[in-house]
């Protein structure tokens, strides 16, 4: 298994921002240099412990599905190699799993589309019959397929902070009527093209979240990561429709495994309160966490 990294810490560049799995680093007034760790998150809580080889996994799938989807909307990308940028000591922390990227507006939303019951998005359905103020036929079990994708938008939230869903009339207000309607649109057009994909490798892309910016010409592009382990719900086709049949979570590939062990985890004898710190990982569960992210790559890239 290779070593991890749980944080970058690159002296030649500015640090930006630190996230809750990635760095972003300066270069020039133009680009950003965004770097993977290996941290994992889950409840908007950062563990203590990473996931050896998570953020050269997270970098490779984003990398594999901006250029299978650039004829949807532009990337961020820039085409240069991230290794060109840092000081010859900092190549092994950028290596494998860092994105030089043009430093764009990102719009303040998370653009969540649905195809499948799950998550929040079951517990919102049970209780208002509705996702985010889409109304669903009545009767549908979890994991449901959806007659139609749905968007349902998220505010963005700070570190520590969870995110929060949105109707579209809200997400209006936000980025404007136009605008709204342009993310929409082209996040279901990559969900439905990615979903269609991944079912040819066996992969179920049960809901996914999309982030945009705009660049100095004001075009949505497409930024941050896409369609990762970390930010979808990777349900394995074989096992799907047996657990859908009686309204059951399918086993996935993302870190739904540990959510699933943190709801049972308890810290001073009570059940976590689902707020930093969170419990330590034991390693049986770093180790599991860390498959199925090798698994979810595997299927999807070959």
């Amino acid at each position: 298994m290779t070593s991890a990294l749980f944080e970058s810490r690159l002296h030649s560049l500015p640090l930006v921002a630190r996230g809750k799995v990635r760095e972003n680093y300066a270069v020039g007034s133009d680009r950003l240099l965004m770097v993977a760790s290996d941290r994992i998150s889950a409840f908007d809580v950062i563990m203590g412990e990473p996931i050896p080889g998570k953020g050269a996994l997270l970098t490779q799938v984003a990398l594999f599905w901006f250029d299978r989807l650039q004829h949807i909307v532009p990337h961020h990308l820039t085409g240069e190699a991230p290794e060109a940028v840092v000081a010859p000591d900092e190549v092994p922390q950028v290596q494998g799993r860092a994105m030089l990227v043009k430093r764009l507006r990102p719009l303040p939303i998370e653009a969540v589309v649905r195809g499948y019951l799950a998550g929040s998005g079951w517990k919102e359905y049970q209780a208002h019959g509705a996702v985010c103020g889409v109304a669903l036929p009545p009767g549908l079990r979890n994991a449901a397929r959806l007659p139609e994708p749905i968007f349902t938008p998220a505010t963005k939230a700070e570190a520590g902070a969870h995110d929060e869903n949105i109707s579209f009339a809200q997400t209006v207000a936000l980025i404007g009527e136009a605008r709204a309607e342009e993310v929409r649109r082209v996040a279901l057009q990559l969900y439905r093209e990615a979903a269609a994909y991944a079912l040819t490798r066996g992969i179920v892309i049960a809901d996914t979240k999309f982030e945009f910016g705009l660049d100095d010409d004001d075009r949505l592009t497409l930024m941050d990561e896409v369609l990762t382990p970390d930010s979808s719900r990777f349900w394995p086709l074989a096992s799907y429709e047996a657990a859908a049949a009686v309204g059951d979570n399918p086993p996935s590939y993302d870190k739904q495994y540990l959510r699933d062990w943190l709801e049972q985890a308890q810290v001073n004898g009570q059940p976590w309160n689902k707020a930093a710190p969170a419990p330590a990982l034991p390693a049986d569960v770093v180790a599991a966490t860390a498959e199925r992210y090798r698994a979810a790559a595997q299927a999807l890239m070959g």
